[in-house]
């Protein structure tokens, strides 16, 4: 992956649930390390099917720009329906609490208490995704397969990792170069 420069980063699109390849270039034969599932990223440039995105963390790389999941603009408005809302407390609490729980797993490793399987065996299954920007928070929800947005007051879903019922999946062709217009 190169490493992008600029202002903010504001996430357009997450990762698949299963993570993707990346590649150095528009081009197949520069693969570079892959993206994690359900990593937020910046889709800045298209080139046919080809994506380049920014991490937070201000690494980029070219993906499938066909399989990102977009997610809104702008966050649920807190006017919106009830039916989609929740009280952010409870989810908070289980993620305040898987947190603990890796910090007391990194702390046995560090002291000597777990070595790498076990420090495994008590990380298996910890999910947590959380962004607090001001008022605004995102949060992932390892129970529903979902990243929700929050005010404050309420929790609302944001993007999810879950498969549409219903649909079957298709997949899709592999990435290829596509020449720009006018080129042969």
């Amino acid at each position: 992956m190169s490493k992008a420069t600029g202002p903010g980063f504001r996430p357009t699109h997450v990762v698949p649930r299963h993570g993707m390849p990346a590649w150095e270039a528009p081009d197949p034969a520069r693969p570079t390390v892959p993206l994690d599932p359900l990593l937020p990223v910046e889709l800045v440039e298209r080139r046919g099917d080809w994506g380049h995105v920014r991490c937070s963390n201000g690494w980029a790389a070219w993906v499938d720009g066909r399989r990102l999941v977009a997610v809104p603009d702008d966050p649920p408005t807190a006017d919106g329906p009830a039916a989609t809302a929740a009280d952010p407390r409870p989810l908070l609490a289980r993620a305040g609490q898987a947190l603990a729980d890796y910090r007391s797993a990194v702390e046995g490793l560090a002291a000597g208490a777990l070595d790498g399987e076990d420090f495994a065996d008590r990380t298996a299954g910890l999910r947590i995704g959380l962004v607090v920007d001001g008022e605004s928070m995102w949060l992932y929800d390892p129970e529903e397969g979902r990243w929700v947005y929050g005010d404050g007051r309420r929790l609302t879903t944001y993007a999810t990792d879950r498969r549409v019922t219903g649909a079957e999946d298709a997949g899709h062709a592999p990435t290829r170069v596509v020449a720009p217009e006018g080129e042969l």
